[in-house]
């Protein structure tokens, strides 16, 4: 397919995802308290940044995989003590 086909098939999915973000932001500024020092808000900050950048990037996705994940340790096992098959 191209572009023109894949904007055809997905725009409606990805409008629905982006109303369905901004409706959970506004939910958050609306309610009691205050999560703009919270760590989590400062990532889904840059998530949406790296959406929003201007130039075409094909790995977007893998950079906000990326951005959410824990850095890999080889002692996960032992760190979320997890019994061993071995």
């Amino acid at each position: 397919m191209n572009s023109n086909q894949i904007l055809d098939r997905e725009f409606l999915e990805i409008r629905a995802k982006i109303l369905e973000v901004a409706a959970a932001l506004d939910r958050l500024d609306r309610a009691e308290g205050d999560v703009g020092g919270d760590p989590r808000m400062k990532l889904i900050g840059d998530a949406i940044n790296l959406i929003a950048a201007k130039q075409s990037d094909p790995v977007r996705a893998e950079k906000i995989q990326l951005l959410f994940s824990r850095e890999y340790d080889a002692k996960w096992l032992e760190a979320f003590e997890v019994a061993s098959r071995i």
